[in-house]
């Protein structure tokens, strides 16, 4: 690896100390009185209650337990424009906000215009997280 490489990887590293240390599933933090999980850099991030409910209204029973949160919207290298959600459950959330959701087409990822961001944001401030990667 150049030293170049090695730089980059360590800032990308320190620009992502926001992101969880452990992401924790829906279910997991609705039992909880505080809702919160621990991130890198040692802090706290807290959710809304009503935003976690607002999830629960989206999944289907039995999803709330395997979805695990906050959200990470994805902002890569390699698609400029786009940002990128993974998981199933995750993209079922995503498609349902911004009006897309086909029952017929599950998938596993979804890229999504960055224009769209404000949008998914603004519905969900506490359960989304960005994350930036280099590809």
């Amino acid at each position: 690896m150049s030293k170049a490489e090695d730089l980059l990887r360590r800032e990308i590293s320190r620009v992502n100390l926001h992101l969880p240390s452990r992401r924790l599933t829906l279910s997991e933090l609705l039992e909880m009185g505080e809702p919160r999980v621990f991130l890198r850099d040692g802090s706290e991030h807290y959710f809304r209650r009503s935003e976690l409910e607002y999830l629960r209204s989206l999944l289907d029973e039995g999803e709330a337990a395997a979805m695990r949160l906050p959200i990470i919207l994805e902002i890569s290298t390699l698609h400029r424009g786009y940002f990128r959600v993974r998981g199933r459950i995750a993209v079922k959330v995503v498609d349902k906000i911004l009006g897309e959701y086909d029952i017929l087409e599950e998938k596993a990822e979804a890229l999504y215009p960055r224009y769209l961001l404000p949008k998914i944001r603004k519905r969900l401030p506490t359960t989304t997280t960005y994350a930036f990667i280099t590809e």
